[in-house]
């Protein structure tokens, strides 16, 4: 283990490794910081559970957008540097949120404050996400690029290792630091990756127009060069239909000279800026819209918004009803964990040859039954057979979040056999985001439905009626799998 990771200090150097490692290690230690709001919201402005989901989902949005950090970091370089400028930018927006939000009081009192300061967080969290990512995957060209599994492996690592962490310490500080303390411990992270960004450098760039945005239909999606090599990685079946894929929307993606005109090497700085905006989202939405991407994409979509979510409300349930403890809270996020990283052992190893269909139905059926785990525990039909509500709490969030992976890793593998090759990033930053934004309308419609069924604070008699609306909407996306291509897997599409 060790070795490995001397080997890859060495190759992509010790400072990026750390300042890769240490990113994604606070994206999961973010479950520390973010069981102290729920806690907030609920106990301290004394939302109700649907007004507490809705300013849980309008905190979130910026993770909906990530497509336009990578446009924007892509095409407009800040003293001829694309990405540690921007992830400075993306820092000191997290770091100065949690520290206003820990030294102003009337900030944490005023939940329209309390929500603009959480979306200026997660504005800098999603920023850093992409830039970050962006880093990784140029990091990983040509010679490095047998080392790209390697430095994915580490990422997801210590993302998990941080999620464990601030989940088991999320609910110790609860129990023993005030809350301004909790959002002022956590600004550190952000403070100790603002110092690491000036040990990672960078080579600036021209300002003439973006290598991958200066294109005239045989740049990027050409069947030959440079993106020929890129696929002689990948097995002959999967590079083969890239490349069909890809000379196919080469066609699409062609502006007409005659209409525009790009800026020649003297054109003004801010005409090659807006150029460069123009053409990627140009290139962007001409990929997206083709079948092929935009059917699978769309299935994702409805999987989320079809099923409203009612975790603040169930998290509202388990400590105003069940009474249960934030230290045991944060043990059950800390199995939740285990069963994500269970769930990609389980489908690497057992799952991935086998049809997308089958897997994603399989999936929702189990979750269906999941959620009649939740009915139970809400019914309390658990009582007469002697089976605790820890017991019924911990084993749902484990077996819940093993399957909600199954339904990810599909998400993930197709989302990356999909992307043409020149814009690998910023496609996948935009699939990203489209499952990020069904997750918030998904939120919005669990709110929504919580104040339909007059479910608030110390009354939950409408809960189980809620739940069972989920487990039919379950159902709802298994109808439109004729989206997901027939053949496709979790090797080849």
């Amino acid at each position: 283990m060790i070795r490995w990771i001397k080997q890859l200090a060495i190759t992509f150097g010790a400072s990026f490794l750390w300042l890769v490692c240490l990113i994604y290690f606070t994206q999961g230690f973010r479950s520390f910081v973010w069981t102290a709001v729920s806690y907030h919201l609920k106990d301290k402005l004394e939302l109700s559970p649907s007004a507490s989901q809705f300013v849980t989902s309008i905190s979130f949005f910026p993770w909906s957008i990530k497509p336009v950090y990578g446009i924007i970091s892509d095409c407009i370089p800040v003293n001829g540097r694309k990405r540690v400028p921007y992830l400075v930018i993306a820092t000191l927006l997290s770091l100065f949120s949690w520290a206003i939000l820990g030294l102003h009081e009337s900030t944490r009192n005023s939940h329209h404050q309390f929500m603009i300061f959480l979306l200026l967080q997660n504005l800098g969290s999603a920023m850093a996400d992409v830039v970050i990512d962006a880093m990784i995957a140029e990091a990983t060209r040509r010679e490095k690029a047998k080392f790209a599994g390697d430095l994915q492996s580490i990422s997801w690592m210590t993302m998990s290792l941080g999620g464990i962490c601030g989940s088991l310490f999320g609910g110790y500080a609860l129990s023993n630091i005030q809350m301004s303390n909790i959002f002022l411990l956590f600004s550190f992270l952000p403070a100790i990756q603002l110092l690491s960004c000036g040990f990672v450098s960078e080579n600036p760039i021209s300002t003439h127009l973006p290598e991958f945005l200066s294109f005239n239909g045989s740049n990027i999606y050409n069947e030959s060069g440079p993106d020929e090599e890129r696929t002689s990685t990948e097995s002959p079946k999967r590079g083969t239909l890239v490349r069909k894929r890809s000379h196919k929307i080469s066609k699409k993606t062609t502006l007409d000279s005659s209409k525009d005109q790009m800026p020649g090497k003297d054109g003004s700085l801010p005409l090659k800026w807006y150029w460069s905006l123009k053409m990627a989202g140009y290139t962007l939405f001409e990929a997206f819209r083709q079948p092929t991407i935009l059917r699978p994409m769309g299935w994702f979509f409805i999987a989320q918004v079809s099923i409203p979510k009612l975790s603040t409300v169930m998290f509202y349930y388990h400590t105003q009803v069940l009474n249960l403890e934030p230290s045991f809270l944060g043990t059950a996020r800390v199995i939740g964990w285990i069963g994500l990283m269970l769930g990609t052992f389980f489908y690497n190893r057992f799952l991935k040859k086998i049809k997308l269909r089958k897997i994603l139905t399989l999936a929702h059926v189990i979750l269906s039954v999941m959620t009649l785990v939740d009915i139970a525990l809400v019914s309390r039909v658990n009582v007469p057979f002697g089976i605790s509500d820890e017991a019924m709490v911990l084993f749902g969030s484990a077996l819940s979040d093993a399957v909600h992976q199954f339904k990810f890793m599909p998400f993930l593998i197709l989302s990356g056999q999909l992307c043409p090759p020149g814009i690998e990033g910023t496609l996948f930053a935009l699939f990203m985001s489209i499952n990020n934004f069904g997750s918030t309308i998904s939120s919005f419609l669990g709110a929504t439905l919580a104040s339909v069924l007059n479910i608030s604070s110390g009354s939950f008699d409408n809960l189980s009626f809620g739940i069972g609306i989920q487990v039919i909407c379950t159902y709802i996306p298994i109808v439109f799998l004729f989206l997901i291509p027939k053949e496709a897997n979790g090797i080849t599409t």
